[in-house]
């Protein structure tokens, strides 16, 4: 049975997290700034996308279309990246996917400005999608590696959740201004510089990355995170959040063009990322007594109960107002997923875990960057803020049917008994 003797010191940290003993957190600072820096250009891909390519080819459709082949791609390939980063190191799959990634953003934006074929666009979308770096992930990783266990690690998720949203924040309004008062390629050409020297800082940080699959406990980094069927649940209802993201981009934007103001799409869709922030800022600094499996599930019913208004906004007021309420859900339902990841999954398998995640949100907002542009063409300015609805409808039903799948199955704590402050280890 795990010892139940704590000091006063370890019942502060479980009562107060407290960010500020996060960031006392040895190590951190050396791959939290690159990280961040590495992140940003992430928050402007999707939107300089549609940007560029709608101003090259007059079609929200065709510009969602090649914006989700770039998402449906990274979200394929990003756990895959994940995988390899677990085994052989996040430097040895970050450097050659950062060269990647720049090379084709460049074609891309390249082929857009030459109003080359669409099928064309799609080539260069796939490569660029595939290889986006996947810093966020690695970043929650390198937490785990440092907090190992810690009741932390809850508020490590609430901060990667803030910064995640943070870049969200400033992403938009840098792609937008870039777009609408430089050129309509400077968005895209700044993400691909951007991500060239961000990821580059990034992978230079090698004291800090997890260690990978040659050492005593190399079997473990070869299970597959997919395999865990409470990953699986997280999987549906992450493509539920990404549903909201590729919905209100592209609506966003159809919208303030409708009402004659494209600059105010940034602003829109800042404020929507000021309450994720808000939001994330404020889970952090709780310290939870409702077990993550509930908390996931009320603060779904949230979403997806405010998602379901966005299509009635008719001004901008109150379109800002309902983007605040909703962004201020999604936090809450980010950060518990990712916590749940801490106790469902392996250590040796985690940053697979987290690609899965990301890449699902990816999808999702593919998914719902494709229907949402669809939508704004052929019916009403706004008719893309059903996506957020119907995608966050279907994943609360998931999620209320599958719960149960959230729990840790007892078999990954039995090797823990009499240590019950070291980490589990899977057996076979």
């Amino acid at each position: 049975m795990a010892s139940t003797v704590t000091t006063s010191k370890d019942s502060a940290a479980t009562s107060r997290p407290g960010y500020g003993r996060l960031l006392r957190t040895r190590g951190a600072w050396t791959f939290l700034l690159p990280g961040f820096a590495a992140r940003q250009p992430f928050a402007m891909l999707t939107l300089s996308i549609v940007l560029l390519v709608q101003h090259t080819t007059g079609s929200y459709g065709a510009a969602g279309a090649v914006a989700a082949v770039t998402g449906v791609s990274m979200a394929l390939f990003a756990p895959y990246s994940g995988r390899l980063a677990d085994r052989h190191g996040q430097r040895a799959v970050l450097v050659p996917g950062v060269l990647v990634h720049t090379a084709a953003g460049l074609a891309l934006t390249a082929l857009a400005l030459n109003h080359a074929p669409l099928w064309a666009l799609f080539a260069a979308a796939v490569p660029t999608g595939a290889s986006v770096p996947q810093i966020g992930p690695m970043v929650r990783a390198r937490w785990g590696v440092r907090l190992k266990g810690s009741p932390l690690m809850t508020t490590a998720a609430a901060f990667e959740s803030v910064t995640d949203e943070f870049t969200f924040v400033v992403g938009p309004l840098l792609a937008t201004a870039l777009c609408t008062a430089v050129d309509p390629a400077a968005g895209l050409l700044t993400e691909a510089a951007l991500t060239l020297v961000g990821g580059l800082l990034f992978a230079a940080q090698k004291g800090t990355q997890p260690e990978t699959g040659r050492g005593g406990h190399a079997r473990v980094e070869h299970v597959s995170a997919l395999r865990v069927p409470g990953v699986r649940v997280l999987i549906v209802t992450f493509l539920g959040i990404g549903s909201v993201f590729g919905g209100m981009q592209v609506s966003l934007a159809a919208f303030t063009e409708s009402i004659g103001e494209p600059g105010l799409n940034g602003v829109l869709y800042g404020v929507f990322a000021a309450g994720n922030m808000l939001s994330g800022i404020a889970c952090g600094a709780i310290a939870w007594k409702t077990a993550p499996q509930r908390r996931l599930v009320i603060g779904y019913a949230a979403l997806a109960l405010t998602a379901s208004a966005l299509w009635t906004a008719h001004s901008a007021l109150l379109l800002a107002g309902l983007g605040l309420l909703v962004g201020m859900c999604i936090a809450p339902a980010l950060i518990t997923g990712y916590t749940l990841v801490e106790n469902l999954v392996p250590a040796g398998a985690r940053t697979e875990a987290f690609t899965w995640l990301t890449g699902a949100v990816a999808l999702g907002q593919a998914a719902a960057v494709t229907v949402a542009g669809q939508l704004e063409d052929r019916l009403w300015g706004g008719a893309g803020f059903l996506v957020p609805m119907a995608g966050t409808v279907l994943a609360l039903v998931t999620l209320l049917a599958l719960r149960s799948r959230l729990v840790a199955a007892p078999r990954e704590r039995t090797v823990a008994r009499g240590v019950g402050h070291r980490d589990p280890v899977a057996v076979d």
